[in-house]
């Protein structure tokens, strides 16, 4: 008999079955294995606080947003850097059931416009400004329909995170109040109807075409994805986790805060955004075990000129994820950084968002070239075109379903239908292959993939060639429009302290790598448009080399003439 072909299909198994519980729910377990014990360290807030503490916080808040007659469903927004009372918020509206909308801290008008209107926020939380960005000046000017901008008819509440009284707004700490009698049964009623199933985050994922779209998750989707995240890098209540990475991301709120919550581990926030120093300081400081972060963030902290004066034995664990790591970088981060059991996650926002994530014993060849393995509970599957699935080592796209998909796209059926196909598989838009033991590597984006002539071209085996190059920190690798051949490779380069041609790039390729991967457009940069999370943002780069390219077609043809 013919042996059986091993398809592109994992699932992954666990021991431990999925908690089917609220997030308020699994927040109050924790309280009560041990008040006592940190929860929230907030270092550039002074904020200090044991996991009783946090929930006298949160008890509150959620007495303060339910005096605003605020009921389950509605819609709350949070526009915000990382601080206490993000957190604070995430956990009270969602013993509420109130229903957090996480707005990106870099959006301007049009895009907080957008955002209010899409989901019908009645109520948003702000900080008063972040960096150069005045919050309150910016929502004044929308709600008074300047700029072009229309005014949100839902939106009644506006709770600003400010030290001074504002007119017009309410402060949060004014907010924050015990309950009253009256509220207790009330608010004990509350809790009784709320289901795990119930939605309690929206995430707008940023697509390179369209308008943004509001993945819509629930307690079940995001608590357990927190969870499996912590299981996989072997957390307990002992674990004290560095959390760099915005909150207004999966990464933060549920990576971050909802791993330590369900672990009953200490979350530690080193400052209102990502910066180095500040980062390294708090794992040295406050003896952090775990430390999360995209590749380009642990970047910048191996290159900190103080890097060494820095003590980071108590490291760990943590997740690296958001983007391929270098070999190089990888092999720093476990010698320099101590960070033996680090894994490396992949998802996306809408499956809440890691499907795929390492293990701590996966040695180094797997933890550079593979995402790991299916997380507990998610099935996943690698197709062609056709949507049939593919013989394992054979790339294609892949899927994912299971308890994490979300549940749809706010108020967008059609997109949700384009998304998530009847049988219930979420489409990742990513290529990749899967080996004999269910390891995946993600070799690119299907909209990513250059046709050049005929010939399909993945920018990531470009890539992986080119770090090898003494030379080169960094390198991105995308298509540009050609005449000729449909399009072209084009590199851009981020070069250590040497002095290299893109002849010599060239000249690396020949004979190495086919003739037609090899970049006809290299350009030499210091920096990389990214999104607040430290994605990379090769769309954008695209469009800036078109246009540069199309510039300078122009000038030859009028020299021509």
């Amino acid at each position: 008999m013919p042996s059986e072909k091993l398809l592109s299909y994992s699932s992954g198994t666990s021991d431990m079955p999925l908690m089917y519980r609220t997030i308020g729910e699994a927040f109050d377990v924790a309280v009560s294995h041990d008040p006592d014990h940190p929860a929230l360290i907030v270092r550039h807030q002074g904020v200090r606080w044991t996991y009783g503490d946090l929930a006298a916080e949160v008890d509150r808040a959620v007495a303060g947003f339910h005096a605003l007659s605020l009921s389950k469903g509605d819609r709350i927004g949070i526009w915000a850097p990382n601080c206490a009372e993000w957190i604070v918020t995430q956990i009270a509206t969602a013993k509420l059931g109130l229903i957090l909308v996480n707005i990106n801290p870099a959006y301007r008008l049009s895009e907080l416009e957008y955002a209010l209107h899409k989901v019908g926020c009645r109520a948003l939380v702000l900080a008063e400004r972040f960096k150069t960005s005045d919050y309150v000046g910016m929502i004044r000017k929308l709600q008074a329909g300047e700029d072009g901008t229309r005014p949100v008819p839902t939106l009644e509440y506006l709770i600003v995170i400010a030290e001074e009284e504002i007119d017009g707004f309410i402060r949060f700490a004014d907010l924050a109040s015990p309950a009253s009698e009256a509220q207790h049964p009330k608010l004990e009623e509350i809790a009784r109807s709320l289901q795990p199933e119930d939605p309690i985050n929206i995430q707008f994922t940023s697509g390179t075409t369209g308008f943004p779209k509001g993945a819509t998750l629930t307690h079940h989707n995001i608590l357990n994805n927190g969870y499996f995240c912590g299981v996989r890098m072997g957390f307990s209540a002992a674990d004290s986790l560095c959390i760099p990475v915005p909150l207004y991301h999966c990464f933060g709120m549920v990576l971050g805060v909802l791993t330590c919550i369900t672990h009953g581990a200490t979350m530690v926030f080193p400052g209102e955004a990502f910066e180095p120093e500040s980062v390294l300081a708090a794992v040295s400081e406050e003896r952090c075990t775990a430390l999360h972060g995209v590749p380009t963030m642990f970047i910048a902290e191996l290159d900190h000129p103080d890097f060494a004066s820095f003590d980071l034995a108590s490291l760990r664990t943590g997740v690296m994820a958001g983007s391929p790591c270098p070999v190089e970088v990888m092999k720093q981060v476990i010698a320099r950084m101590n960070m033996g059991e680090v894994t490396i996650g992949y998802g996306m926002t809408e499956v809440s968002p890691l499907s795929f994530q390492s293990l701590p014993e996966d040695d180094l060849d797997r933890r550079v070239s593979t995402v790991g393995t299916a997380h507990p509970f998610v099935e996943a599957k690698i197709v062609d075109t056709e949507g049939r699935v593919l013989p394992r080592g054979e790339q294609g796209e892949i899927l994912f379903r299971g308890y994490s998909v979300m549940l749809g796209y706010w108020e967008d059926a059609e997109r949700t239908g384009e998304a998530i196909c009847d049988a219930g598989w979420m489409r990742s838009g990513d290529l990749a292959t899967m080996d004999a033991d269910g390891y995946v590597a993600i070799t690119g984006r299907v909209k990513d993939m250059i046709i050049r002539g005929g010939e399909n071209i993945y920018p990531r085996e470009i890539e992986e060639f080119l770090y090898r190059h003494d030379a080169i920190q960094e390198v991105q690798v995308f298509g540009v429009p050609d005449e000729k051949y449909g399009e072209e490779v084009c590199a851009w380069i981020q070069l250590k302290d040497t002095d290299v041609t893109a002849e010599d790039i060239r000249s690396y390729c020949q004979g190495q790598i086919a003739h037609y991967k090899i970049p006809k457009h290299i350009r030499f940069v210091s920096e990389y448009p990214m999104t607040v999370t430290g994605k990379i943002r090769k769309f954008e780069m695209r469009k800036e080399m078109a246009a540069v390219l199309e510039q300078e077609a122009h000038f030859t043809e009028q020299a021509a003439s």
